[in-house]
């Protein structure tokens, strides 16, 4: 067998006696049939320790979706760093990883160490898509884009041994005939089981979303009505998570969609805009299908802000009436929040702070206004020379500002984040709201109770918004 040399660095890929090893290390134990493939949903240290204390989570769909279009000569194993650890010594001949932006640099040092061993690594996901050049550097092979096209093309290069460094979606993937996930894989107790999608891809372009740099802008895909409902039959969980960008994308395939889950008695989640929810046919149908929640991104309470980010699809002044109706049919409200945009002054705080409470939102992602690589809000505070670093692990957008914001210091904006935050979790707003809400407080307090106690463990400094006007 050949020996590495002792002091090369995992980097040195161009001494031929390093080849050598890693090739003879990689495939020594491959069966004629397959490789053993372990993929890895990366998470940070610093990303998994601004989730402790929840009590709720969904586990991501990515791997589950690749192990599933992955051929059955294959051995598959998945590692989640939410819920487990990475063993770097399970045996291995590909280690597939994905990681959002947070995560790329953890991901990167994941990387490091397979290949110390003489694994080859494959990455993908958003970061590697937005950019390729940067994941390229830190793994033998980068996915860029969509994977049902070039996975295939990834293991018969690994089989093979010659890994391309890039690999490019050259279409967009079509959902008709779409494995179900490989729900075995997906671990945990906190975790609900049964994860898959409906719809890929969302007709709008929002200035900071990255679903258009990884679907294609303004375009939306639907899977066969008929293989959705026949996978959500045979799912192994009564709760159902669909991963749509927008599943309201479509008013008429959303509808049809809600009439033929309805005779599964089963319950489920995903997210819509504002514009899908305005449609009350649409909700009526969704909680007769068994919605108990929704996601819905109205980010800001400043119509000023959001038309200044391309979503001017959300009106404010509807808001109110939006929750109300989703209330009223017993569908839970999870709205995501942002600040920091360029029209926020101090104020901000204090009115979303109070609107979240009046409108009794049952759940919210509180978090700043984070420029993601590749969306045009990046491009556009980079060539401002606003973006303070590109420290990836700092774009969490829950206790690190990373660019200068228009009306307020990066300190204020961060701990004022964090102040609606540790309002909203609150003893008192929880009662408060979930008292006028009652949509599914069986679902909704573990959750609320889980994210004041993640908000107790990450604490900051006490900070009162009045000082600041």
């Amino acid at each position: 067998m050949a020996a590495r040399h002792a002091n090369c660095e995992p980097e040195h890929h161009a001494c031929l006696k390093c080849l050598l090893w890693r090739f003879d290390n990689v495939f020594r134990s491959r069966t004629d049939d397959g490789v053993r493939i372990h993929l890895i949903t990366a998470e940070s240290p610093e990303s998994r320790r601004l989730r402790r204390g929840r009590l709720i989570q969904f586990p991501q769909l990515t791997m589950p979706l690749i192990a599933a279009l992955t051929p059955r000569e294959h051995t598959v194993t998945h590692t989640d760093e939410i819920v487990e650890a990475v063993h770097f010594d399970e045996p291995a001949d590909l280690v597939g990883i994905t990681a959002p932006t947070p995560s790329a640099l953890h991901a990167y040092g994941l990387a490091r160490e397979f290949r110390r061993r003489g694994v080859p690594v494959v990455i993908g996901g958003p970061h590697a898509t937005a950019l390729p050049e940067e994941a390229s550097r830190h793994a033998d092979a980068v996915v860029v884009g969509e994977a049902e096209d070039t996975w295939p093309r990834v293991l018969d290069d690994a089989r093979r041994g010659k890994l391309q460094p890039v690999y490019v979606s050259t279409r967009q993937a079509s959902l008709t005939g779409m494995p179900a996930p490989r729900w075995d894989l997906i671990k945990g107790r906190r975790y609900g089981k049964s994860v898959t999608i409906a719809t890929r891809g969302c007709p709008h372009r929002c200035d900071y979303c990255t679903i258009p740099l990884l679907y294609g802008p303004g375009t939306v895909r639907y899977r066969p009505i008929d293989e959705v409902v026949r996978e959500v039959a045979m799912s192994p969980t009564r709760a159902v998570v669909f991963w749509d960008d927008n599943i309201g994308a479509n008013p008429r395939y959303a509808k049809e969609l809600f009439r033929a889950l309805t005779p599964l008695g089963k319950w489920w989640t995903s997210q819509c805009t504002a514009n899908a929810a305005r449609d009350e046919k649409f909700v009526e149908l969704a909680a007769r299908s068994g919605c108990k929640a929704l996601f819905l991104g109205f980010e800001s309470i400043s119509q000023e802000s959001l038309q200044a980010t391309n979503k001017a699809h959300n009106r404010v002044g509807d808001y109110r009436l939006l929750i109300a109706n989703l209330h009223s049919n017993r569908i839970a409200v999870h709205l995501g929040i942002m600040f920091g945009f360029d029209q926020d002054d101090v104020g901000i705080f204090r009115r979303t702070a109070d609107f979240l409470d009046e409108s009794a939102v049952d759940v919210a992602t509180i978090s700043m206004v984070v420029p993601m690589p590749g969306t045009p809000t990046f491009v556009r505070m980079n060539a401002d020379g606003r973006i303070l670093t590109t420290d990836w692990s700092k774009y969490d957008g829950k206790k690190h500002c990373v660019f200068e914001p228009a009306r307020m210091s990066p300190e204020t904006l961060e701990a004022g984040t964090e102040w609606v935050a540790r309002r909203f979790y609150s003893p008192r707003s929880i009662t408060r709201r979930l008292s006028n809400s009652r949509a599914g407080i069986w679902w909704n307090l573990p959750r609320n109770m889980g994210y004041m106690l993640a908000n107790l463990l990450n604490a900051g400094p006490s900070w009162d918004p009045s000082q600041q006007l």
